[in-house]
């Protein structure tokens, strides 16, 4: 099941959408802003029941 979730860029401090898919648990990836282009490290977090909790966004550097 996918997630729509609002994050801003920790760079640029656009705010954008961003689709999450908690079903296979948490996750750490890194996403290209789609405004400013540099590289944001997303970590995905799941609930106890396997559900979306969070996602954060730092600088990838």
């Amino acid at each position: 099941m996918l997630d729509s979730v609002h994050i801003t860029c920790p760079f640029c401090g656009e705010r954008f959408e961003a689709l999450v898919d908690a079903s296979a648990g948490g996750a750490d990836y890194v996403e290209d802003c789609p405004v400013c282009c540099r590289p944001i490290s997303l970590h995905l977090r799941t609930g106890e029941d396997g559900g979306f909790d969070r996602l954060d966004a730092d600088r990838d550097e």
